[in-house]
């Protein structure tokens, strides 16, 4: 067993495996059957390449065999840090093949956030792409290796430079080892097949270790709810390593079904409504910042939407003005609101719920065995109809992060519950309400950022005495970040120079603060500290304030 996973308990794994959750089957022997089954459909088309179930299989198995070459062993951690094209899914199914566990980084991610994946997990590979707009990462890559003897291998989706493989080079060639040699690799179907990722409230981001058996009843349960059948087809522009198009359903959970899934690289209107209209796209996964753009991009109008079914919307709670507005341009379309964690329990809206209960809910738990407490800081059950923090135990929810055992004490109750952070409400139909939450996040448009990692990197300025991070309301992705900072004496800072050495840092970009607010002191809450809900009222208001001001004719 990998040092650091925390296993399920043996009892709940017997009842788990009795009532058919798990199949004890990895991930690889999983879609070894889906691929054999429906061999001639068409699974996976990115822009003009197109691959069968049985080419996918085909590729991914040649793949594996030349990763085992080059020198990757059962168990490495693997850092992808790809963009939403084909290679990205051929290797994963290839390093499934082969029982290496993906971490699911972004394209997005730079030095500071790769670095602590490579360290955190003892990676032995990077796979990247030569370049993301105008970031090239070999430069990067090469640094995270001299810093880190586990780093092994560097693959790049591009021309190989010094100390790098080609990665579409590795799947081009034709492997010299024996198929028979992935039968031989015994993949135990309780370990981790990938780490999913916490938005992280300490500043370092946390692996969420998901098992073949977890992960595997993720999708399928998932694909049963949203009604997934074989002639489903799903366009994927969300980051693909997101646990949401990877599994919930995702590209799991379509391939389980024999469906299609299309992908695109990025998410710009009249390239998706092509998209759309071209495949007959019956399914499509926004957060709701993405949803209001699209639906009032004038392109909207001009093409044929009408195959859409589903609109799957998760990361934030959505507004009920913009599902009507949905509706009114895609009659018949359900835009069906989910709440799901990285780290397991999922909660769809289902299409049979009464219409107030769409309005009102973020769903229910797709499970009956996921076990759900909401409760109160001294960790009582409080009433149905009353705030309390969600906490879940289940047969895909983790039972802790990777190697923190003493973040894990906090987060997780003795009898195994994992305390989310999310504030919910019971609602008389048995769905869920959202309240908030008590963990330190920014919400944008989907992504969470931790405020205390950002914070820690503002205080290294050497103008701030004191700053705190609090999310504020923006109209397109929920929420923005807010930083409001005490300056030493004599000091001045404006956003534009924050935001200059921030990315010195090496950070994602949409970590960056968006408003720079300078105060002479903080507010305190009756405990001496930092009142974050007194700087976000203030930020609130300010906002309201200037919004009206702007409305005054002059």
């Amino acid at each position: 067993m990998l040092e650091g996973f925390i296993p399920f308990p043996p009892e709940y794994a017997a009842r788990y495996r009795a009532k058919g959750y798990w199949r004890d089957q990895s991930l690889a022997q999983e879609f070894d059957a889906v691929f054999k089954r429906y061999a001639d459909r068409v699974a996976l088309i990115d822009g003009d390449v197109t691959f069968t179930y049985a080419e996918l299989d085909h590729v991914s198995t040649n793949l594996a065999l030349n990763l085992l070459e080059l020198g990757l062993q059962p168990l490495d951690r693997v850092v992808p840090t790809l963009p939403n094209v084909h290679e990205f899914v051929v290797l994963y199914f290839a390093l499934q093949k082969i029982g290496c566990i993906p971490i699911a980084a972004l394209v997005t991610h730079r030095y500071a956030e790769i670095s602590q994946f490579v360290q955190l997990s003892g990676a032995t590979t990077c796979v990247y792409p030569d370049t993301a707009g105008d970031f090239a990462f070999a430069p990067v890559i090469a640094r995270v290796q001299a810093e880190n003897p586990s780093l092994k291998f560097r693959l790049v989706l591009g021309e190989a430079g010094p100390g790098e493989v080609s990665l579409r080079e590795l799947i081009r060639k034709p492997a010299t080892l024996p198929a028979s040699r992935l039968a031989e690799i015994r993949i135990d179907p309780t370990d981790p097949c990938i780490f999913q990722l916490s938005g992280g409230t300490t500043g370092i981001p946390k692996l969420i270790p998901r098992t073949n058996n977890d992960y595997a009843y993720n999708s399928r349960v998932a694909a049963e709810v949203t009604e997934i059948d074989a002639e489903s087809v799903l366009l994927l522009v969300l980051p693909i390593a997101h646990n949401l198009p990877l599994a919930c359903p995702g590209i799991q959970g379509f391939l389980f079904r024999g469906a299609k899934v299309v992908l695109h690289a990025n998410t710009r209107p009249a390239e998706m409504f092509a998209l759309i209209q071209k495949h007959r796209v019956t399914h499509l996964k926004v957060v709701p910042a993405l949803l209001i753009r699209l639906i009032n991009d004038d392109a909207a109008e001009t093409f044929d939407l009408s195959s859409l079914k589903l609109i799957q919307s998760g990361g934030q709670r959505m507004q009920p003005e913009v599902r009507a507005r949905t509706r009114a341009l895609i009659p018949g379309v359900f835009v069906q609101e989910n709440f799901g964690m990285s780290e397991g329990t999922l909660m769809f809206v289902r299409a049979s719920d009464p219409e107030e209960v769409k309005l009102e809910t973020c769903g229910r738990p797709v499970c009956d065995d996921d076990e759900v407490l909401l409760l109160d800081d001294d960790g009582r059950v409080v009433p149905d109809g009353e705030v309390g923090e969600f906490t879940v135990r289940g047969p895909y929810t983790l039972r802790g992060y990777f190697g923190v055992p003493e973040y894990n004490a906090r987060q997780f109750t003795p009898d195994g519950f994992y305390r989310s952070g999310d504030l919910m409400r019971k609602h008389a139909s048995g769905n869920y309400i959202v309240e908030g939450r008590k963990k330190d996040l920014i919400n944008r448009g989907g992504e969470k950022i931790s405020a205390e990692e950002v914070e820690n990197l503002i205080l290294m300025h050497p103008a701030v005495q004191n700053v705190a991070c609090v999310p504020m309301p923006d109209p397109t992705l929920g929420e923005k970040m807010c930083a409001f900072v005490i300056l030493k004496a004599g000091q001045a800072l404006h956003l534009k120079e924050l935001v200059d050495f921030l990315l010195t840092k090496e950070i994602a970009k949409f970590k960056l603060p968006e408003r720079l607010e300078v105060l002479p002191d903080f507010p305190a809450s009756t405990f001496g500290k930092v009142s974050k809900k007194a700087l976000g009222e203030l930020i609130t208001l300010k906002q309201a304030q200037e919004e009206a001001a702007r409305r005054i004719p002059h």
